[in-house]
Parts: structure tokens; sequence; C-alpha cells
């Protein structure tokens, strides 16, 4: 039975309440009160505007973000008594997200027991992230700070000085139609296609794991143990089917930690996109996992995991033995299997949508397709004689990935000279690197190459041949596209942009269309040339962008519309370039929390989050000069979409310049 609570803080918190505006939909108030000597509970209240609704702890998956609360330092002075409870709830079905959500209306109490420990807490820090909707969805974080004083709840606040309050205050837009930036608007239109696309490749990596020397030996040897050593063959089947389920299994599961750190913080994997130290980490780790697999040195995990789990197996038997010998599968071919794994991460990474749920995605796929043979071949036991005999073929395999692991990792070499504007890896430089890696590909496919002494003697057979004849021709289509005899719009997001080039170019915007890279330097030249504008938040790590610049933008029609009808302003979150001295300031959100803008991607960041309640990119914003909406915002979508949408804006600004020339 939850506790009967009184506030010091609820005059306060009521009088506050009539001051309540859109801007701020929630405000928060806090107290804490004390059990016994050593527990306390504290309380989050939230008085919600009229309309406003915030999420659930327990929201359904799939829709709206839930509320989520961190415990800063919990489990070293204190500990948590239980979870943290809420006060009534709503559950309504969603028609945007086809799910039925959980929220709060006019109010949201949540409470928490703790135990302080020795030594006692100072203070205590929580950090509460969470959603507010209406017709658009606004994500926030507020901090609250309990001092321990006896009973007394002290808040502290970080204050501003002038200089800071008139940087913050320059950064909010007075934005007019804000209503119609709508929830739905804002959908991106490929993020459900890019789960299974991450599907997809993660079902491929899986078909090529099963053609290395780790896991393909593996398969008709155990098939016929489940087949051959069971009482009768229904068993069997049975057996090998309820092993291929547990290898799906056990890949699901290693996603499900990111999931534990995407509710801490919905950003802490889509920073690996745009962080320069983390994607350097990320290009020695694939530039390690590269030559393992042209047999310099084997990734293995200790020899004992895989004794124990074996040994598991024989003694406990039954589903739970099948269980451990799947894990003994994926423990012995993890030298094969974890450098195809790391490139999945990596892949998911560099895709739209969540990263959680994309490498969720990617790790069924892969396992699925691993354990496919093991159900199949019990299923189809005559099947085994068409397999071909293991030999150099697969060592031939593991070459031709350590090649594809090595143009992966430039990838992240690259968001990272990108990102950081280092200028060293520009798009022709880039460009020479992936056509000398197709180029010694395929001279290693025809046997000019050699890596270890399994290469030596082996014969040119018609796939290995086929292989090297396609990465022949890659290499030529990459030597003509680097020499704009060909569009290179199959591989838009991997190499930098056309204008982060080696020569020098007329513009350094997408297409050569000239775009401001400052919002009051563009919204002036608006108003002078009587143009809307376009505000493209994009990121110089962003896979997503390059695909809408070179395969939508380019588009001619939708091309002359961003290069004659409009003002192109392109902000991008992830500038790592510091701000001048005189720029940098802190900001308070109206949350409280106070953040220090120090570089060009912290200040348009904070200016996307403010304005337009959004942290994800690609994100466009149609605006007139006078700071009204055009349209609602979109995301990643197709060229006839964003034509419409473009179109749509024109209109709309037409109509506004004819009602105030009456």
């Amino acid at each position: 039975m939850k506790h009967i609570l009184v506030s010091i803080l609820t005059l306060f918190t009521l009088g506050l309440a009539f001051a309540q505006t859109e801007d701020e939909p929630v405000l928060w108030s806090q107290e804490m009160n004390q059990l016994s000597d050593s527990e306390y509970e504290l309380v989050f209240k939230g008085d919600i505007l009229e309309g406003w609704h915030v999420y659930s702890q327990y929201t359904a998956e799939g829709g709206s973000l839930p509320s989520v609360f961190t415990y800063e330092k919990a489990g070293e002075s204190y500990e948590l008594l239980g979870e943290t409870e809420e006060s009534e709830t709503l559950t309504a079905y969603s028609d945007i997200f086809e799910v039925d959500e959980t929220f709060f209306k006019k109010k949201a109490v949540f409470t928490q027991k703790i135990r302080l420990l020795e030594p006692r807490p100072n203070q205590i820090e929580v950090v509460l992230f969470y959603q507010v909707c209406k017709e658009v969805c606004i994500p926030k974080e507020i901090v609250f700070n309990f001092s321990l004083d006896g009973q007394a709840v002290i808040t502290e606040e970080k204050t501003l000085d002038d200089k800071s309050k008139a940087l913050a205050a320059s950064l909010k837009l007075d934005l007019k139609n804000k209503e119609l930036l709508s929830a739905e608007g804002q959908v991106d239109a490929n993020g459900g296609s890019a789960l299974w696309m991450i599907f997809g490749l993660g079902f491929l990596g899986g078909l090529i794991a099963l053609l290395t020397p780790c896991v393909f030996p593996m398969i008709p040897l155990t098939v016929a143990f489940f087949t051959k050593h069971s009482r009768d063959r229904s068993k069997g089947i049975r057996s090998a089917l309820l092993y291929g389920f547990f290898i799906v299994l056990i890949y699901f599961l290693l996603s499900l930690p990111f999931h534990l750190f995407d509710s801490v913080d919905s950003q802490i994997l889509n920073t690996i996109a745009t962080n320069m130290w983390l994607n350097i980490l990320f290009f020695l780790i694939f530039v390690f996992f590269a030559f393992s697999f042209f047999g310099y040195y084997e990734l293995t995990l200790p020899s004992s995991w895989a004794n124990k789990m074996d040994a598991a197996s024989g003694k406990v038997g039954g589903a739970l033995g099948i269980f451990f010998m799947a894990v003994t599968l994926a423990i012995v071919s993890f030298s094969c299997t974890g450098p195809i794994l790391g490139g999945l991460l990596g892949s998911t990474t560099l895709a739209v949508g969540d990263v959680a749920d994309n490498l969720s995605a990617g790790m069924l796929g892969f396992g699925l397709a691993l354990a496919l043979p093991f159900g199949l071949f019990a299923l189809f036991p005559a099947w085994l004689n068409s397999l071909p005999k293991s030999g150099g073929w697969m060592n031939t395999v593991k070459v031709v990935l350590g090649f594809l692991e090595l143009a992966l990792a430039l990838k992240f070499l690259s968001n990272a000279d990108l990102v950081g504007n280092w200028g060293l890896l520009k798009r022709e430089i880039f460009l020479g690197i992936w056509i000398l890696l197709g180029l010694l590909l395929t001279i290693y496919l025809f046997g000019g190459l050699r890596f270890t002494k399994s290469d030596s003697g082996q014969k040119l057979s018609k796939t290995r041949i086929g292989v090297g004849v396609l990465s022949g021709l890659f290499a030529i289509y990459l030597i003509l596209g680097s020499l704009q005899f060909v569009n290179l719009k199959l591989l838009s997001g991997f190499p930098p942009p056309d204008f982060y080039s080696i020569f020098e170019k007329e513009s350094d915007c997408p297409l050569g269309i000239d775009c401001f890279k400052d919002f009051d330097q563009g919204m002036t030249f608006a108003k002078e040339n009587g143009k809307p504008v376009l505000l493209d938040f994009t990121g110089w790590a962003c896979v997503n962008c390059r695909k809408m610049e070179e395969n939508v933008w380019s588009e001619p029609e939708i091309y002359n519309m961003l290069k004659n009808d409009f003002v192109l302003i392109s902000l991008y979150i992830d500038d790592r370039k510091q701000l001048p001295e005189s720029e940098q300031f802190d900001f308070k959100f109206q949350s409280g929390r106070v953040k220090t803008i120090e570089t060009i991607g912290e200040k348009w960041g904070t200016f996307q989050t403010v304005n337009f309640g959004a942290i994800s990119q690609p994100y466009y914003v149609l605006l007139s000069p006078e700071l009204e909406v055009l349209n609602s915002a979109i995301q990643t979508t197709d060229s006839d979409t964003y034509k419409a949408w473009l179109q749509g804006g024109l209109r709309k600004y037409v109509q506004i310049a004819l009602l105030e020339k009456k």
C-alpha cells in the first residue's frame, strides 16, 4: 500500500502551476520523507498542463518513450529498496505506433525507497528522462538533488551569468504555427524497413559464418550426433531443432545488454557514430579483426569456458544439456564469428533507427542463419551427402572477410576525420584506399597474392573466379566514380561527401548548393531575398544524411527547388570545433539542468532540442523568414514524399505572403 505523503512544497507547487505555459508543460517538485534512521522515501511530483501527458515507466515497447530514472551512485553509499512506484495511470491505444500506451494526465507521482549505507552520502542525485506529448512529443531530462540534513530538502541550482543568459535567450525561437510540427510528420519513413535491412544483414552474416572453418565442419558432426545417438529418429529431429532454437536464443540474448544501456540514456549507443575517439577505437578493432582473418593470429575465448560448457552438457542431459552444447558452439566458433558480429555491430550504428533495436534484429538474423542447417539437415539427412567437403576454400572465405573488415574499418576512421575536421581522409583518398583493397582482393582471388601456406596450390574454382571478377568490377566502378564518369549513389553515405575533397570546391555544401552553417546568417539572407528556409539538422558522420543528399536531393526537381526556391541552412550537430570563448556559455533547460555549450555541435544540438523537441538527424524543418512553420518536420524518406513536402511548404509560404500584402 502506498504511503500518504505530505509535502512541504505543495503550496509552492500549486502557485507555480498558474504560471505554467506550453513551453514548460510539466512542473516538477520533490520531497524526501524519513522512514527510519537509515531508510528514506524519495518523492517526485509532476504537475502536467491540461491536454499534455507524460508516459509511464512501463508503457508498451514500440510506442512513445517511457520515463526512466537513473539513481547516481546507487549501490555505493545507498541502495534502492524495490522498484520506483508510480501513481495511477491511464491506458489508450495509439494509432501512430499501433500499441497500447500507458501515461499520466494532470499529475504524475513517483516514489522510491532507499536505505543509506556506510559511508553515508551528503547528497543523492537522481536523473529523470521522460517524454511529454500533446500534438508534438518533447523529450526532456531533469536532475533532482536531495541533500541529507535531517529531513530538509535542498535543491542546488547553478546560476547563470549575464553573458550566458543573453546567449541562451538568443537560442530560443519565437516560432509561429508550431502545431504543424506534428509527431506524425516526424516519423522516419524508413524506420521499419531499416530493421528488416539489418535483419537481412545479420542473416547474411550468419550464412557467411557457416562457410568458415570454425563452423562448417561442425554441421554434419552435430546432426549425426543427434540423429544416430537418439532412440528414434523423431527424438533426434526434436533435439536438433531444439539445438537450433538455442543457438538463435543465445545470439539474441547477447543484444539485450544494449537495451539496458539505451534505457539509461537514449543516445548512449548513437554516440558511437559521432564520437571521434570511439570511432578510432572501432577502426583499430576492425583492423585487428581483419588480420586475424588473414591468418596472422587467431581470436579465441578461454578454452576453459568451452570445456566447462561441454562438461555441463554431458552431466545434465535433456534440454538443458542441449542448451550447453549450443553455448559450446558459440564459444569455440568465436574466432570466426567474432569479427563478423563486430561488423554487424558497426553496421547497426550506421543504420537509421534505434541502435539497440537494430542490434537485436541483426543478432536474431545471424542466429537464425547459423541455426538453420542444423534443423534442415536433421529433417532431411540425405542432404548431408550434397555438402561440399571441408578444405582450403574455407580459408579463402576468411581472407575475403578480412578485406571486407578493412573496408568497414576505414568508414569509422572517416567518421572521426569528418567530425574532427582533420582533413586527412578526403573523399578521393578514401576511394583510393577502397580501390586498392578491391584490386588486392582481386589479385588474391586469382592466385597472385598469398597470406598463409594453405593458399599455395589451391585450384581456381569457378566460384572463386566469379567472386574475383565481381571484385575487379567493383574496383573499376570506384575508379570511374572517383573520375566522375559514373555516380556512386550505390555507396552513398559511406565515402565522405563530394565537397570534402582534396580539390578546391566552389561550395562546401551538399551538391554544391549554396548554404549557410549559421542560423542567424541564413535567416538574415532569407529576409533580404524573401525566400523560405530549409533548416537542415545534419551531421558529418550521419550516413542517412548523406543518403538523403545524394539520392533524394540530387533528383532534378528537388535539386532545382533547393537551389532556387529555398535558403538552405545546414547545422552540423556533431561538429567538434570549439566556439570562440566569447560565444561559449551555460544553457539552462526548463527542467533546471544546466549544460555548458563549448562546441558548434553542442550549440546546434541544444538549439534543435529546445525549439523542435528532436534529437535525431537528418531532421528537416521549413520556415518563413518570420519564423512561421510551413510544414510538419520530416526525416529520412523517399524522393516523391520529400518533393511533395517541399511543394507543400512553398504553397504555404505563398499563402502567407499574399495575406501579408492584403
